[in-house]
């Protein structure tokens, strides 16, 4: 089994190759700032989607959700 602690590395990891280390700060400080549900936002999405298109989701999820 996998720890939390490889997770973390691990994702930190997959964010830096697709984002840049910026890009992957960048979003590591929006999820932390927004009130966001990810398996809510999660149960939409399909494999096939490129970085662009989970992000444009996610952004559509986020403002349908404002209060």
């Amino acid at each position: 089994m996998i720890t939390d602690t490889e997770i973390k590395q691990k994702g930190i990891h997959i964010l830096s190759q697709c984002l840049g280390d910026v890009g992957a700060e960048r979003f590591i400080a929006l999820i932390k700032r927004e009130r966001f549900d990810y398996t809510e936002w999660k149960q939409g999405l399909e494999e096939e989607l490129t970085l662009e298109e989970i992000s444009h989701n996610a952004m559509l999820l986020r403002q349908q959700n404002k209060v």
